[in-house]
């Protein structure tokens, strides 16, 4: 007789009592390749010298700096940036319970950390880092590929102040100003004494006060419109304080166009990502890296939303952070300009850099435009430029002009000498009388090099290699990290969160 098999199900000993004689320790149980192990390993291996003199002598005791660092690390590593959620971790987590040596610091411990002692440090500990890497052949700083990508900042998108608005506002009040000075003087019938000239180009509160003062000193006792007496008095309790509101606002715009009152360093740029798809504005940061095989070697966070502008200090902040340059650097046409290529060369570095029509010219290269100015013929030794139909058009004149970083540009003017009854006149320009062309020679000449550097073996080589080199990193920080909007306020803050996921990014490149 066959014995019948059991058909009740057969469960594994659940008992939550169980005592232990050996219980195991936090070691045994993470796994010898998990990624905690590569933030405690590496970071156990640099210096923080400038770290610890962030700290004072007495009171009482601090939780270890290095600590709070592999914790700060390890948690952008995971997608965790709120403090809140790493002191959570803490308590609850084996790898933050192993990281920490069962330090349980609270979320304020943790914030202060990351905003004021990581101050002016975290770049050092980051360039340590890469240094690293480097030695263990992951890296190298031959070749960097450079790109730069817009992240939103921590700040309200509906309180702003632009520059444009102030100025306008500033030219009404101008106006106003000088009507009613005018109409002071008209009923006065003579032409007020001391009478100071009304310019707001240079805002002076106590100057513009005084003024007012010398309006309502002229019509006092005179019979004056409702309107005008109406806006005397706005003008007298609103405008000083007006004026220095805006004289404030302008010192914070500096340069720029535009800021956010909750982050008055955020400057409003087109984020690309908006959910809306139609690039809306938000305040924000402009982060520019450099990467090679896809680690971070360099990053900059700057205020400007155009990244033509950020390339020299961005490079000027590789030089000195590891006193050296790199040979070869490989950026999009968002970089193109005349003083860039200035900087790469003046620093001996060999530019893959597109100018902004040369994939325009790659793709219509079986049609040339013999019209445009960048393919007319130019004769260097007698500085002139030849038309389609081989007229001589002579130099009749040059100008600067200097763009947002201070750098000068000279532009040198061409004129045809007879353009009347040309047969080619109508698709040649639409000008009235001669043709006339402005030319950046300088510019013209880096363009020549640059497009022989780019259409070269080496230059097909490094065009097809950084779109796979830079951009996969910001797609794993916004994407996988889903790092789309900065925790904290103010450039320096910014800073030292861009320096925590880069850090982040590198050494999860190396645990994968």
């Amino acid at each position: 007789m066959k014995k019948q098999l059991s058909t009740h199900p057969i469960f594994k000993p659940y008992q939550q009592d169980q005592q232990y004689f050996l219980p195991p320790s936090l070691e045994e149980l993470i796994e010898k390749d998990h990624p905690v192990r590569v933030v405690n390993a590496v970071i156990d291996r640099i210096e923080i010298k400038e770290l610890k003199k962030k700290y004072k002598g007495g009171g009482t005791t601090s939780f270890h700096p290095l600590m709070l660092l592999k914790v700060l690390v390890y948690s952008y590593l995971n997608n965790i940036y709120s403090s809140r959620k790493i002191e959570a971790g803490l308590k609850e987590n084996i790898h933050f319970m192993w990281l920490s040596g069962m330090n349980k610091p609270d979320h304020n411990t943790i914030n202060r950390f990351r905003s004021e002692r990581l101050k002016d440090v975290i770049k050092e500990i980051f360039i340590e880092i890469v240094k690293l890497l480097i030695e263990s052949g992951h890296v190298s700083l031959k070749e960097i590929y450079t790109d730069g990508t817009k992240i939103e900042a921590n700040a309200n998108k509906y309180t702003f102040v632009w520059g444009k608005a102030i100025k306008t506002n500033l030219k009404k009040m101008e106006s106003q100003l000088k009507e009613l000075w005018s109409y002071a003087e008209k009923i006065t019938e003579k032409e007020i004494e001391d009478k100071e000239e009304i310019n707001f180009e240079s805002i002076d509160p106590e100057k513009i006060e005084r003024t007012i003062d010398k309006i309502n000193e002229a019509v006092k006792g005179k019979e004056i419109p409702k309107k005008i007496k109406q806006k005397l008095s706005y003008v007298t309790k609103k405008w000083p304080s007006q004026i220095k509101k805006y004289n404030e606002q302008e010192q914070i715009l500096g340069q720029r166009n535009s800021y956010s009152k909750t982050d008055t360093d955020a400057t409003f740029m087109r984020m690309k990502e908006d959910h809306m798809l139609n690039g809306q504005l938000k305040p924000g940061y402009n982060l520019q890296i450099s990467t090679n095989e896809q680690i971070i070697v360099n990053y900059s966070i700057h205020q400007s939303p155009t990244d033509t502008t950020t390339l020299k200090s961005h490079i000027e902040s590789f030089v000195e952070s590891y006193k050296e340059t790199p040979k070869v650097l490989v950026a999009d046409a968002g970089y193109g300009s005349e003083e860039n290529y200035e900087v790469l060369e003046k620093h001996n570095i060999e530019a893959y850099v597109k100018y902004n029509s040369f994939d325009k010219e790659q793709r219509k290269k079986d049609k040339v435009d013999n019209f445009t100015v960048d393919n007319l013929y130019y004769n260097k030794e007698k500085d002139c430029f030849y038309c389609p139909m081989g007229q001589k058009m002579n130099r009749i004149g040059e100008y600067k002009k200097e763009n947002k970083n201070g750098y000068t540009q000279e532009i040198k003017v061409y004129q045809a000498q007879r353009c009347e009854g040309c047969p080619i006149r109508g698709v040649c320009h639409k000008q009235e009388g001669n043709r006339i062309i402005q030319v950046n020679l300088k510019l013209r000449e880096y363009k020549e090099k640059i497009r022989e550097k780019l259409l070269s073996e080496d230059g097909i080589k490094y065009r097809k290699k950084r779109p796979v080199d830079v951009e996969p990193v910001f797609g794993n920080i916004k994407y996988n990290k889903k790092f789309k909007r900065f925790n904290l306020r103010g450039i320096k803050k910014v800073d030292i969160e861009t320096g925590l996921i880069a850090i982040a990014h590198n050494l999860s490149k190396i645990a994968a």
